[in-house]
């Protein structure tokens, strides 16, 4: 098929970008996009919102110890950066001044469009420039938002095995749903669909793993029509592989940080596969040649496992602005790279910005983030051999016993069976994302509290995948579960404390919303206690754990793994 020629009309405050195949209408100079046209459908977004609100940029922000605020952008620059036959890229631009009295966001915003001949979808990305002398701000989160016909688009696929015919906007609503605990959960008891009659709607049990996540999308039968997001490269999404983020929610609307928005499967994965792209017209935007590469194979040595070197297969590693092991969870100011080893351990990571990184990493069955001592330096165009880098996992003796796999998930315990009232049909194979999974704790456990006994319990049956308050009338109070196990002999340290209990408080935990989103896992933390021989004996003993936070339902702390080492030899 003959490819159509790129072009640009100007019909008054708007701009009309098309390409033969699709047809974009952006507002002039705000860089709102009202309209896109493709298969025969004169526009594709949700005709029943203000044109204003159809697909645009957002964000939230507040100075420090403010108050939050919402800001929608909206450019007051329009200009071409590129145009040819085959290629478009448009500006709207917004430029902080500091002259201008009252709160404005210190940042100079530019909104990009990119339309190329041939491609039935379309570019956009946004660059934030903090120019010099700006005050500081707190920057919680930026988003693109696409709102699609919601008489068109009723059925969404997150991935080849999650998909599903969704709600209707007007079944969030109070005359057709109820809003649960959770502000996002909608308990669907009137919906337009009877088939969803009793099932719960909620943004967070579509969102997935940085790792996981992929092309998302929605497809419309009137006509047959695709329509799909994607993001390139993980290492523009902030927080790391395990970062938790939205994907498609009810509306039907995409929510991501950046994207490509496609209109076929055949472009999609024809341009995903070009990526770094060549034709992104930023002075900060780097082509592949002037990125770099680093190249290694990564081991464990834990010597109470093996006593030589193990290829860490299947481990994560990646380069950070972090310094600190395991803070590339939380460091949102630079890009981030990762890949997963392979059997052997090796690992490639291409396309990397040039700069100064830390080199991080996890291996699945051992414990710990691993930091390489030194920085790595990335140079334009180089290929960074850092030949074998060996982990040594945090260990101060042989186990004893053990709960769990240290996966950094709560994977290997038991998640229960839905709770009938709060049933979301998508997910009866992840029963983790289902609602109110919180309240199945006390109709396990109705008076006292889990005790698991090792070498006797079962894990997967046994220890509840989140540790959260039991419900008591109208409140949640705080639960206290409790570990036993026998040891045959004590070992006697020299340095003894004389305490009959050990109490080891930490109150930062717990924190990360990850029960009420619905998460398998939170921020991952490594915590160890030393345990003296005092507070043990020859035969039975017991560990407890206690909530120290109690009066709400959706706290709580998941357990990835649990260990008790026996001191070294």
């Amino acid at each position: 098929m003959t490819k159509k020629n790129v072009t640009l009309t100007t019909q008054g405050s708007y701009i009309i970008v098309d390409n033969g195949l699709v047809r974009l209408t952006i507002s002039k100079p705000q860089g709102l996009l009202t309209a896109i046209k493709y298969g025969g459908i004169d526009n594709l977004l949700d005709i029943q919102s203000n044109e204003l609100s159809r697909g645009y940029w957002d964000i939230n922000w507040n100075l420090p110890g403010g108050q939050d605020r919402y800001l929608l952008f909206r450019g007051s620059e329009y200009s071409v950066i590129n145009f040819s036959n085959d290629h478009l890229e448009v500006s709207f631009k917004t430029t902080y001044d500091p002259s201008v009295r009252g709160t404005k966001l210190p940042l100079t915003v530019d909104q990009r469009y990119i339309v190329r001949s041939g491609v039935s979808g379309f570019y956009c990305y946004a660059i934030y420039e903090r120019p010099p002398g700006c005050p500081a701000f707190d920057l919680a989160q930026t988003r693109m938002v696409f709102k699609l016909q919601r008489g068109r688009f009723h059925y969404m696929a997150i991935t080849d095995e999650k998909q599903r015919i969704m709600p209707m906007p007007e079944d969030l609503l109070p005359n057709r749903g109820k809003q649960l605990i959770v502000p996002e959960s909608v308990l669907l008891i009137n919906p337009i669909n009877p088939d969803l009659k009793g099932e719960v709607d909620d943004k967070y049990q579509y969102s997935m793993d940085n790792k996981d996540g992929g092309v998302h999308g929605w497809i419309s039968s009137i006509p047959l029509l695709d329509s799909g997001s994607s993001s390139p490269a993980m290492n523009l999404r902030n927080g790391g592989p395990t970062k938790q983020n939205l994907t498609v929610h009810t509306g039907p609307a995409y929510v991501s940080k950046a994207y490509n928005l496609w209109l076929d499967a055949k472009s999609r994965l024809m341009e995903e596969s070009l990526w770094p792209y060549e034709f992104i017209s930023s002075p900060y935007y780097l082509t592949y040649k002037e990125r770099g590469s680093v190249t290694g194979r990564l081991f464990v040595h834990d010597r109470y496992v093996s006593a030589s070197l193990l290829p860490a297969k299947s481990a994560f590693i990646g380069l950070s602005a972090a310094r600190t092991e395991g803070s590339w969870q939380i460091e949102s100011k630079g890009y981030q790279f990762w890949i997963q080893t392979d059997l052997e351990g090796n690992f490639t990571i291409k396309n990397i910005l040039p700069g100064v990184y830390g080199l991080h990493g996890w291996v699945p069955g051992f414990i710990g983030d691993y930091l390489k001592e030194e920085l790595v330096k990335i140079s334009e165009g180089s290929e960074t051999q850092l030949g074998n880098i060996n982990y040594v996992p945090p260990r101060n003796g042989p186990t004893l016993w053990e709960i769990g796999f240290p996966d950094r998930t709560a994977n290997d315990y038991y998640v229960p069976d839905v709770n009938p009232m709060y049933v979301n049909k998508l997910f009866l194979h992840s029963p983790e994302k289902q609602y109110g999974l919180w309240d199945r704790y006390t109709d396990i456990y109705p008076k006292s509290d889990q005790v698991f006994t090792i070498g006797i319990s079962d894990p997967k049956k046994d220890w509840f995948f989140a540790h959260v308050d039991r419900k008591n009338g109208d409140k949640y109070v705080p639960t206290t579960w409790e570990i036993r196990f026998n040891i045959t002999t004590v070992a006697v340290h020299v340095n003894q404390m004389n305490a009959e209990q050990l109490v080891f408080q930490v109150t930062n935990l717990g924190a990360d919303n990850t029960v009420c989103r619905h998460g398998i896992h939170g921020l991952y933390q490594l915590l160890s206690v030393d345990i003296t021989s005092t507070l043990l004996t020859t035969g039975d003993n017991c560990i407890f754990l206690s909530q120290a936070r109690g009066g709400d339902a959706l706290c709580g702390i998941l357990y990835d793994y649990i260990r008790l080492e026996a001191p070294p030899a």
